[in-house]
């Protein structure tokens, strides 16, 4: 028996791959089929089962590709309605990969199909749980993404929750490995360990949400500080039910090469949103106006998702020069599979053709230390409000990346202001969002507040909330 975590660190998404004598599953697998196909043919093992602990809602699965190119079926748990063909399991149903056993346990409560999948190995001892979105590491599944569809409350999902893990889980024996869904930086839970795999006896020990004295405080306990999901994941919830255009013509048609005309061409012609890949140290030197930066060295996808929102969106792409493929497949694991090609030879081809430009006003964190007067210039952190309390610019007011389709209303364009994330990447979104919607009197600080802290810029560790309103 072996088992592979394979995990991708932008989604923080964790799937598996799992061979025994000749046989393989794939848990939870991810939009490109081609690293599990290879991995097949290089163990020369049949895949017999793709096993699914939940329907998607931060990424899109590669369930449907995968069993159409090895005819492998599709395991959900119950209540699972598809719209492709799949397998719908029952409690306690067990399948055979090989020598080895996965036991089917119906963990309703992130979402009514969760399931989480027990595997027993050679002697029938139970070695290990995928437990999907139901037990991450240091925290459960969020409860509040459901709701819609199983017309309840988070409350009543909670609650559900809190008997699945009490019923199924906790009874299981200590040295049981947890192999989870997501990782830390996953918008699916709120308090995520920063390891992928431990012992459920730890998880026992350590996991607030285990160590709740009974239902209500579990409920209430899990429920607390929830933040609004990113808009895109009911989108990528339906095309996991539903199926989705092939990865392959996917790809084919993102990989459509643009001359710099054809490019303006079809920005002009259509409504699609320039994308720029690139890393925001080169982005701010110069871009095609209305641009929007969201580099690859970054939570990318993620970023897109919470952003952009629609997976309809016709995209155009602008990447570093060989990273074309990567930009086309890291949009397609969100879901966002309308990109209708990439400018030929990167943006030094926009410029070689004589075509506009623009930048963004960017300076140090010591020209800012220089120049900034606390009290009187307007300084908007743009981090997560838990990362503003922890310490920031002293009068800084906080406007979190995610909220900027809100908070951009409140701004004065007569007004200068700066702006910083914690290091650069999610400021330089937000600059050149802002800049794509006409705003232009503001300057972004490189380095964000990591650079801030090392300067005599004054900082404060309390929130005023009156910082924290608008504006």
């Amino acid at each position: 028996m072996n088992i592979e975590q394979i995990y991708t660190g932008c989604l923080a998404q964790g799937a598996y791959y799992i061979t025994s004598n000749g046989e393989a599953a794939i848990v939870d697998p991810l939009r490109e089929t081609a690293p599990y196909m290879e991995r097949l043919q290089k163990d020369n093992v049949k895949l017999k089962y793709i096993f699914e602990t939940h329907f998607h809602a931060d990424f899109v699965s590669g369930h449907v590709d995968l069993s159409k190119k090895t005819g492998a079926p599709i395991v959900y748990g119950p209540n699972a309605a598809c719209e492709f063909d799949c397998i719908s399991a029952t409690d306690g149903e067990e399948f055979k990969i090989g020598d080895i056993t996965i036991k089917v346990l119906h963990t309703p409560g992130h979402t009514m199909e969760s399931t989480t999948f027990l595997l027993k190995d050679e002697t029938g001892k139970d070695h290990c749980i995928f437990s999907g979105d139901t037990l991450f590491l240091g925290d459960v599944g969020r409860p509040d993404l459901a709701q819609k569809a199983a017309s309840m409350t988070m409350e009543d999902l909670a609650g559900i929750l809190y008997d699945s893990l009490n019923n199924k889980i906790m009874p299981l024996a200590d040295d049981v490995i947890v192999y989870p869904a997501h990782g830390a930086g996953s918008a699916c839970g709120k308090n995520m360990m920063k390891e992928t795999v431990d012992t459920l006896g730890n998880q026992k020990k350590m996991n607030y949400a285990l160590n709740q004295p009974n239902k209500e405080a579990f409920v209430k306990a899990v429920t607390d500080g929830l933040q609004a999901p990113p808009g895109y994941f009911g989108m990528n919830v339906a095309m996991n039910k539903k199926g989705y255009e092939s990865f392959e013509t996917v790809l084919n048609q993102g990989m459509k090469a643009l001359t710099p005309d054809e490019f303006e061409a079809a920005a002009e012609n259509t409504e699609a949103l320039i994308l720029d890949t690139r890393d925001n140290g080169e982005f701010y030197k110069g871009f095609i106006p209305n641009a929007v930066s969201i580099g690859l060295n970054g939570d990318f996808a993620p970023w897109v998702g919470a952003l952009i929102v629609d997976v309809k969106q016709p995209i155009l792409l602008v990447t570093e020069l060989g990273k074309e493929e990567e930009s086309v497949t890291r949009l397609s694991r969100v879901g966002f599979d309308n990109v209708i090609g990439h400018l030929q030879g990167g943006f030094a081809a926009w410029l070689a053709a004589g075509k506009e430009a623009d930048v963004v006003d960017r300076i140090t964190a010591e020209q800012f230390a220089k120049e900034v007067k606390i009290g009187e210039d307007k300084v908007i952190d743009i981090r997560k409000d838990t990362e503003y309390a922890g310490e920031h610019v002293d009068e800084a007011y906080n406007r979190p990346l995610a909220q900027i389709n809100e908070w951009v209303k409140d701004i004065n364009p007569e007004e200068h202001f700066y702006i910083h994330c914690a290091g650069g990447y999610r400021s330089m979104i937000a600059a050149s969002i802002l800049q794509a919607r006409g705003y232009r009197n503001f300057t972004e600080i490189d380095g964000g507040f990591k650079a801030i802290a090392l300067t005599g810029v004054p900082k404060t560790d309390f929130v005023c909330q009156s910082k924290t309103m608008p504006a």
